[in-house]
């Protein structure tokens, strides 16, 4: 004698089958007409954590594929970060440039700020022009918090764009930070807003090793 429940677990497992043989046939459908291939302009923006983390994420998987990686941080120069420390195991596919003085708060000093800003951009520009070529210097960029000094007004918005816009055709640029500006979205592959949902921060819980830096 057959047990019922047995044959309706068959059933449901032959109609899930089915389904995810005719959802596979559709997404191979759509991905074989995905054809182009580029590096691209990403932005991690919004007021919830893990623009950064996110970032430093997908330079760990560059540096996975072998892909040289460089790295401007625009506002976090004097923290050390559990991520520095990492990426310091791969001198020959890392460039770390530490520019920033911490957040506009701490320093107090607008045209400080300015100078830091400006001086990051400019190590910037330098490693997207190493990027050209055939042998080009960087695959990933990461501008770690530029949206910050952009949000300032520290630097000229539509420079950036122009330049992020002309950047080498293969090389990936990754820029963090809440409060992207319109032009930047707008010039951007992807974007990503952050969603704070709930943050420790608000009940007491201060800023952690291993988790925020």
């Amino acid at each position: 004698m057959t047990d019922p429940r047995q044959d309706e677990q068959s059933e449901l497992d032959q109609r899930h089958a089915e389904k995810m043989r005719k959802k596979k046939a559709a997404r191979d459908k759509i991905i074989a007409t995905k054809t182009i291939e580029k590096g691209l302009l990403i932005v991690h923006t919004g007021k919830g954590k893990g623009k950064s983390t996110a970032a430093f994420g997908l330079v760990m998987r560059a540096l996975g594929h072998g892909m040289p990686v460089g790295i401007v941080q625009f506002v976090k120069g004097k923290w050390e970060t559990g991520e520095r420390v990492v990426l310091e195991h791969f001198p020959d596919l890392v460039t770390v440039r530490t520019m920033g003085e911490g957040f506009t708060w701490d320093t107090q000093d607008r045209q400080r700020d300015i100078a830091a800003a400006r001086a990051a951009w400019a190590a910037a520009v330098e490693m997207i022009e190493a990027s050209r070529g055939p042998e080009p210097a960087h695959r990933v960029l990461l501008l770690d918090e530029l949206n910050i000094v952009l949000r300032y007004d520290y630097l000229d918005i539509a420079e950036v764009v122009e330049v992020l816009a002309n950047k080498p055709e293969d090389l990936h640029i990754v820029v963090t930070g809440r409060n992207a500006k319109d032009e930047l979205i707008e010039a951007a592959d992807l974007v990503t807003e952050m969603t704070m949902v709930k943050h420790p921060f608000r009940s007491g819980v201060k800023a952690q090793v291993g988790i925020e830096f």
